[in-house]
């Protein structure tokens, strides 16, 4: 269901309204609007686990990994560290402007637009949320209607625990976007593909409203000669396979030494059936696709390649099994977009320089992976470029509060998480200050002893 324009435009003309009262600049209230936020969440623990079982027959268990625990761990975060970072901060002043001082003061943007995808919907629409409360900011939520139960649920939750003029939820789909996106907020958080990035940049860019993108793109994952293989094919198909694939930071794609590459592949079928039994549609911790739409295009990405396990699903039950397609060309489908499933395509290397070439021709990832040894590893890193990195892992990054989660070039734009997610909601503002006790009259016109004036600058 759509929401009507004229409604957008009175919660956000509300929203406005109740910003220029300067409430949500004070400390405490953002650090009590924290914490009621935290008790929200837990109370609700069982109505988003069962939400989130509806939409993507995700597990209790990787919900809470995956979704409640990073929210909760995030706000926490803020929480502890919230006074310190919201705190005036003094820099230095250089000579020729003394004795004049100088700082930086930590202000809200204002009123923010979060859209939020389907594939963890409850995280990636909260955890922005809590930098945009955090930084003092007022919120205009939007789920995703393709994960319609946890929408619901969290629509429940914010106007159960927030007035609507300070943080508010919009459902609705295309129609509701474009209409979000010709208002003017004062700053939009986007997380989505790369071809919805684009229409929100091009939409904001008409009202100079900065925006934060959060996209995707091919995660490339490298296992050298060297790896430790027992513990790279646990890893590789644990990421692989959280959500069905259907995460942003999943390793896409595998580039692995050739002289491996039958030892790695029996390693990750050992681990799927380990992981999901032998009957992988019945495990309760094996998700399901979102919708038929999704299904089907990636069923139609099994052409090329030799499948070396896996294969076709159930569409009805919007099953599609873990498959691994070795052979793979750089010129097949699979190769072309982002996956976002639990297909995990194969192709070999002699040298490390082919797949350091192949990633470098291609759009900047959100994430990179390699398995091999540190010296190689700071080569690797050395030589690429994406959003952020693991070594000898995969995904773990994600969950560091002291280290910037974002993309770069098409992978993204801005980051979050911790502190990031404080300064992604603010204005870093110069405040210069000066004594009226001492005035330097050379800098005034006629600028006499204009010499000296330059041995200063």
């Amino acid at each position: 269901m759509e929401t009507s324009e004229a409604s957008i435009i009175r919660l956000i003309t509300e929203q406005k309204a109740f910003f220029a009262t300067h409430q949500t600049k004070d400390i405490e209230f953002r650090l009590a609007q924290l914490r009621k936020l935290k008790d929200a969440i837990l109370q609700n623990q069982k109505n988003i686990e069962d939400a989130l079982y509806k939409d993507l027959h995700k597990s209790p268990e990787e919900v809470f990994l995956t979704e409640i625990s990073l929210v909760l761990s995030e706000i926490d975060n803020h929480i502890k560290y919230l006074k310190k970072w919201a705190k005036p901060k003094k820099v230095p002043t250089p000579i020729h402007l003394q004795p004049s001082s100088s700082k930086i003061i930590y202000e809200p943007l204002g009123v923010a637009l979060i859209i939020a995808p389907w594939n963890y919907p409850f995280q990636l629409l909260f955890n922005p949320l809590v930098g945009s409360i955090s930084a003092g900011c007022c919120a205009v939520l939007k789920p995703s209607p393709d994960a319609s139960n946890i929408a619901k649920v969290m629509e429940e939750i914010i106007s159960e625990t927030f007035d609507s003029n300070y943080i508010s939820v919009i459902q609705g789909g295309r129609e509701t976007n474009t209409i979000l996106f010709a208002q003017k907020f004062d700053i939009i958080f986007f997380t989505g593909s790369p071809k919805v990035g684009r229409v929100v940049m091009k939409a904001a860019s008409e009202n100079l409203i900065p925006v934060i993108l959060e996209l995707g793109g091919k995660s490339p994952c490298i296992v050298d000669r060297d790896a430790d293989l027992a513990i790279a094919a646990k890893r590789i198909i644990w990421g692989k396979l959280i959500n069905a694939g259907q995460t942003c930071i999943a390793p896409d794609y595998l580039f692995v030494h050739s002289s491996i590459k039958d030892e790695l592949l029996n390693k990750i079928k050992s681990n799927i059936l380990l992981m999901y039994g032998e009957n992988i549609k019945e495990s309760r911790f094996y998700p399901r696709i979102i919708n038929e739409s999704a299904f089907k295009r990636l069923s139609g990405l099994l052409d090329e390649g030799k499948i070396f396990y896996g294969g076709e699903g159930d569409l009805e039950d919007l099953f599609f099994p873990p498959t691994i397609i070795d052979e793979v060309k750089p010129h097949f489908k699979i190769m072309q977009e982002e996956i976002f499933g639990p297909i995990l395509p194969v192709m070999t290397y002699e040298n490390l320089d082919e797949p350091l070439e192949y990633i470098n021709k291609n759009e900047k990832p959100l994430a990179f992976y390699y398995f091999g040894g540190n010296k190689k590893a700071r080569k690797v890193l050395t030589k690429t470029s994406s959003g952020g990195a693991c070594i000898n892992d995969v995904l773990l990054h994600i969950g560091n509060h002291n280290m910037p989660f974002g993309g770069v070039g098409n992978s993204g734009m801005g980051s979050y998480h911790g502190r990031e997610s404080f300064l992604a909601f603010s204005h870093k503002r110069a405040v210069l200050t000066s004594p009226t006790w001492f005035d330097l009259s050379l800098k005034y016109v006629p600028f006499k002893h204009f010499k000296w004036i330059k041995k200063f600058l």
